[in-house]
């Protein structure tokens, strides 16, 4: 079973970007990503992986962000 955790501060992102947690993200309550990886951020985009050709934008105003760590 995942623990799920939200990300919200920048230190967060930075943790989960340092130990590469899969990261699920959701838009208007519906997931948009999953299973994705942070490759960077800043204060208005989070940029995650899933594959090597599947990279995503999102905004941090829009979207919501959670870590999934396995137990």
């Amino acid at each position: 079973m995942s623990q799920i955790r939200r990300l919200l501060t920048d230190q967060d992102f930075n943790e989960a970007l340092e130990r590469q947690f899969r990261i699920r993200v959701f838009r208007d309550d519906h997931i948009v990503d999953t299973a994705g990886f942070i490759v960077r951020f800043d204060d208005h985009t989070v940029v995650i992986q899933s594959s090597v050709s599947d990279i995503a934008y999102h905004s941090r105003e829009s979207c919501e962000f959670f870590e999934l760590r396995k137990r």
